[in-house]
């Protein structure tokens, strides 16, 4: 589902003189708007320590070295 389809349903609060004060979102709406807003904020997150030159591990491996220091993965 992309924003414009999720925002669809949308609803707005206005007041008397018709301009927009709140938002309504139903529940399902709600979820899956912070669902797109972690997601996007991993990827800064992913795209900041990439750019911090931070190692990459590939989790094959970081899964071996917990396991090896007796962390179950």
């Amino acid at each position: 589902m992309n924003i414009t389809e999720l925002l669809r349903p949308t609803q707005f609060l206005v007041d008397a003189g018709g301009d927009r004060k709140s938002v309504v979102f139903d529940y399902v709406q709600w979820k899956e708007i912070l669902t797109l807003l972690e997601d996007i904020e991993d990827s800064n997150e992913i795209h900041h320590l990439r750019n911090a030159g931070e190692e990459v591990v590939p989790w094959r491996q970081a899964k071996a070295e917990l396991r090896s220091e007796g962390i179950n993965v």
